[in-house]
């Protein structure tokens, strides 16, 4: 019936339709472009953002799933970046599993072929709009590393998201810093205009010189909020002091013409009540107040 329920809400789908074209045509998406899944903004306005190494499924992954589903739930991050994400014919996707369990889209890319029966890679995990996914493998690629690009809808703003994981010798800096030239000139090629962050398993500190370039186009969320600290300090390391000495390697990072950072913690960074840890990783939550864009 003209003018009845239906014609109604067939009008509104056409407007929101209209309105998402309009906001894509304000950055070139990357191939994929998923449909958006809105979600209420956080009361404080700022974008919250968590990187954890999964361990893939080594020790009891079924405990440390519970204990990273809790830990998650609590803090609702806008977006997760996963690394060491494992699936094989015994193990449903790790990143899926945790996204079901949370209410998230889940975004999981690997250099292994998308019908092997054990796969391997990197996730984004989002619980705002979805406007767009993509990747890429890092060079040189027999060192199979990857980067995740996810475009999300912020408060009617346009962010990048892109999720890594870096080679992990510590004297291969001269690979990091090979991985590092693709990803920047990969983020070059698909920011579009609209802001970007950088997150995941850098497997070098902040202050290594292989992130030189980097750090001229980027800050570190964490480094930024906690200044003057040495990148083995105790206190502040993101490896499981359980497992290795003091070292901080996972980072996010931020365009800072485009976020100011407002918090910066250590997640995980305790065994639960029976003694399992989460990961041989802590997690790193920050949080970025996104700042007024600039005029063109």
């Amino acid at each position: 019936m003209i003018g009845g329920p239906a014609s109604r809400r067939l009008a509104a789908r056409l407007l929101g339709g209209v309105a998402l074209l309009a906001m894509l045509a304000a950055a070139p998406s990357p191939a994929a472009e998923p449909q958006a899944r809105p979600q209420a903004a956080p009361a404080d306005g700022g974008l919250s953002v968590v990187t954890l190494n999964l361990w893939h499924d080594k020790s009891d992954w079924p405990a440390r799933q519970r204990q990273i589903v809790v830990e998650l739930r609590r803090l609702q991050p806008d977006v997760i970046a996963l690394q060491e994400v494992l699936q094989h014919q015994t193990l449903p996707n790790q990143a899926q599993t945790l996204a079901d369990a949370l209410g998230y889209r889940a975004y999981f890319v690997s250099v292994d072929a998308t019908d092997a029966a054990r796969r391997y890679g990197n996730a984004i995990l989002s619980r705002r709009p979805l406007l767009a996914f993509d990747w890429k493998p890092l060079q040189p690629a027999d060192d199979y590393r990857t980067v995740a690009h996810a475009r999300i809808e912020v408060n009617g703003r346009v962010v990048n998201v892109y999720a890594t994981h870096l080679h992990y010798k510590p004297e291969g800096g001269a690979i990091r810093r090979r991985q590092i030239d693709d990803l920047l000139a990969y983020i070059d090629a698909t920011a579009g205009g609209a802001p970007s962050l950088v997150a995941g398993d850098f497997n070098a500190p902040e202050h290594a010189p292989e992130f030189a370039e980097f750090g001229r186009r980027f800050r570190n969320a964490y480094g930024a909020l906690h200044p003057d600290i040495a990148d083995d300090a105790r206190e502040h390391s993101t490896l499981n002091l359980n497992q290795y000495a003091p070292l901080r390697i996972d980072h996010v990072w931020y365009q800072p013409d485009a976020f100011a950072p407002s918090q910066a913690e250590i997640l995980f960074d305790a065994p639960d009540a029976d003694g399992v840890w989460a990961s041989d990783h802590y997690g790193l939550h920050a949080v970025l107040r996104m700042t007024p864009p600039t005029a063109p």
